[in-house]
């Protein structure tokens, strides 16, 4: 027996000692570990990551009061301003005008702000510190709206020099007013300003002036208007006085702008110039054809009336003459003075044509002589001389060839007496003629008018250009 005990010891300890030569199975976690080489993977730890503890600010922000303006109740504090123009968006002459987008800079120097550093040369913040310090309370002059650009963040520039030292930039986006002239629109050249101004503090609390003089005001080179040509840009500065506040510092950015005629040449002068030529063709039309001149008439006088009315749609409604009105209100009256000329030309036609019908009835055997003949007759002969016409008639009886040579006698000799009314037969024929073929005062007017219109012109551009 203890023979057989024996030998179940050895087994037993047999097989832990091979249970102990097994590889061990890990519990499963979900995650497949593989064993890695650690020379292979091993990561060098970044030190600027490493927590050492709350750093401290460089900028001592909570230990100053930012309320008051640096060196309070000591001399003005300066503020340099310069300005970089980014665009002229629009100038509006309706609503008296412009949009402006600049970038505006401050510089100013505020001891609480200085720090030791000797690697920093500066440090850079963006709008949230703006709120913590003091900065200038500039504002636009006779502004209409203003906003800071905030995409896709609010575009404000603050830096820190160790010496105190202060950039405050910002982008922004304005619309003033401007104080036009519109008497020579449009051959006009209109100044514009944009006026900056310290809202609270007085020139004895804050000096606002321009940091690098006439050099403070940049211009981007690719700058451009629809209607205008710029000019000129430059700064000015000079005291603003408020009688219950007092003295303040004011800077103005001034840009001049001419206007481009082109558009206008093409869109109301040459249309108004059409118009008035047009009119002038009803002067080679018969006057007989009362549809056709009468048509053209009204038609150049509506079509003027419409250029006059689209020009002030989109003008503001001033008090005094503009170029513009002068020129198209000329080419109006010219216009419609075209219309008058035919309207006295169908008048006297039908007068004449009045006279012309009597006469015949007093004469009846005139209407059996040749057209040659009648023609001799002056349309201008007084009824005295037709009197004695009549009577001439009465008193001799002769044939007919004889009775019609002896009228156009006496009808000559009639008119040579009288040299006040006209000077020849001759002249008496050729009166008649133009009454039958074209009127008298159409032959005028196709000299008149043209000539009258291009004396206007050159005065015009004379005086405006």
């Amino acid at each position: 027996m203890p023979y057989f005990s024996r030998i179940i010891l050895f087994l037993f300890c047999l097989m832990v000692l091979a249970e102990s030569q097994k590889p061990r199975r890990k519990r499963w976690t979900g995650h497949l570990e593989i064993s890695k080489p650690s020379h292979l993977y091993k990561k060098n730890l970044d030190v600027t990551k490493i927590r050492t503890g709350k750093s401290q600010p460089l900028l001592r922000v909570d230990d100053h009061d930012f309320t008051t303006r640096p060196a309070f109740g000591g001399p003005a504090i300066p503020v340099g301003v310069d300005a970089q123009v980014e665009s002229l968006d629009s100038i509006s002459e309706v609503d008296m005008d412009f949009t402006m987008t600049l970038y505006l800079r401050h510089y100013w120097k505020d001891e609480r702000l200085a720090f030791s550093s000797t690697s920093n040369k500066s440090m850079t913040f963006d709008g949230r510190l703006v709120k913590k310090i003091w900065v200038p309370d500039v504002f636009f002059v006779h502004s209409k709206r203003s906003f800071i650009h905030d995409t896709t963040t609010d575009n404000i520039m603050l830096r820190v020099f160790p010496d105190g030292h202060v950039l405050y930039s910002m982008r922004i986006t304005v619309t003033a007013m401007c104080n036009m002239d519109f008497s020579h629109f449009p051959l006009d050249s209109q100044t514009c300003s944009l006026e900056l101004e310290s809202y609270a503090y007085t020139d004895e609390d804050l000096m606002l002036y321009w940091k690098n003089g006439d050099e403070s005001l940049k211009t981007d080179e690719k700058i451009s208007l629809s209607q205008f040509l710029i000019q000129k840009i430059h700064t000015t500065s000079r005291l603003a006085f408020y009688s219950s506040t007092g003295w303040y510092n004011r800077l103005y950015i001034n840009f001049t702008l001419h206007r481009h005629i082109l558009f206008f040449l093409l869109q109301t002068y040459f249309p108004a110039t059409l118009m008035v030529m047009l009119s002038w063709v009803s002067f080679w039309i018969d006057h007989k054809a009362v549809p056709a001149r009468v048509s053209l008439g009204i038609t150049t006088v509506l079509t003027m009336s419409t250029i006059i009315t689209g020009v002030n749609a989109s003008m503001p409604r001033v008090s005094y003459i503009k170029a513009v009105d002068i020129y198209l209100w000329v080419s109006f009256v010219f216009v419609f003075l075209s219309v008058l000329e035919y309207a006295a030309v169908n008048y006297l036609t039908t007068v004449q044509e009045r006279k012309e019908r009597k006469l015949r009835e007093k004469f009846p055997c005139i209407c059996g002589m040749t057209h040659s003949r009648t023609m001799m007759l002056d349309r201008s002969s007084s009824e005295s001389e037709a009197n004695s016409l009549a009577e001439y008639s009465r008193s001799h009886i002769l044939t007919e060839e004889e009775r019609q040579d002896k009228i156009a006698v006496h009808l000559a000799l009639s008119s040579e007496s009288s040299s006040s009314r006209k000077k020849g037969l001759l002249k008496g024929q050729m009166g008649l003629c133009l009454f039958q073929n074209t009127h008298a005062i159409d032959k005028y007017s196709r000299m008149i008018f043209p000539t009258s219109y291009i004396f206007f012109n050159l005065i015009y551009w004379s005086v405006f250009s």
